[in-house]
């Protein structure tokens, strides 16, 4: 982090800036006649200025960047369920490229950092949300750093240098880690909801219903053989 912080471009990428910190649809109050006019947001208490860097690539959900391209996903038994329609696909884009514009727009502080590898910020990304995604990503953000270094154009050799023992170890480890996260992202977009899990009351029961089924079959495969040996040897 010393380094990096005496690098010109993470110097011009660390404006002071006040954002929401948490501005998600579960935040943002529409009025009822007219869905286009925000009548509030809540959920303030976290607000601080921070280093421009650290809002540039964290967009809120209504401008997640969609992730499928196909308009069926697997579940964890390898059967088909549906997943969104090309419809919600397009309004996703359309939503992620409106997005990016308004943000070169009104907020101009945050472009710079927009607009360079993420690698340069990812570690200082980690001091906040390491307790959500484990030491796993931690060390791949340095491993990251490791790998590119050079073609980042920072100056010296990078002062974490991973034996191959080390590297052989993490690529295990970040692959339970990218699993994870591949299958909450699978939970999300079954049961229609937030990387939070809220439900409306209405749809409440059949969530329920829905995820108890799939963590049946989570159990049902965790428990195979060819899992638990798989889970000793890296134990």
């Amino acid at each position: 982090m010393q380094h990096l912080v005496e690098d010109k471009r993470v110097q011009g990428s660390a404006s002071p800036t006040l954002l929401h910190p948490d501005f998600h649809r579960r935040n943002i109050y529409v009025s009822a006649e007219d869905p286009t006019v925000i009548t509030g947001v809540i959920d303030w208490q976290w607000a601080s200025i921070e280093p421009a860097f650290i809002y540039a690539n964290k967009p809120p959900d209504f401008a997640d960047q969609p992730e499928e391209t196909v308009e069926t996903i697997l579940d964890l038994d390898g059967q088909e369920v549906p997943g969104r329609s090309k419809k919600e696909l397009k309004d996703a884009s359309i939503r992620c490229q409106t997005y990016d514009v308004y943000m070169k727009a009104y907020a101009p502080k945050v472009q710079p950092a927009r607009s360079l590898d993420p690698a340069l910020f990812q570690l200082f990304h980690c001091c906040h949300t390491s307790w959500r995604d484990s030491a796993t990503a931690i060390r791949h953000a340095l491993v990251e750093l490791f790998a590119c270094w050079t073609e980042l154009g920072l100056l010296g050799s990078c002062p974490y240098s991973p034996t191959d023992d080390e590297l052989e170890r993490h690529i295990r480890d970040y692959d339970d880690f990218k699993a994870v996260q591949q299958l909450k992202q699978w939970l999300k977009v079954s049961l229609n909801t937030d990387s939070d899990g809220w439900i409306p009351n209405e749809r409440w029961d059949a969530a329920k219903d829905f995820h108890r089924a799939q963590y049946d079959i989570f159990i049902q495969t965790a428990k195979r053989p060819r899992k638990w040996k798989r889970a000793a040897k890296m134990t």
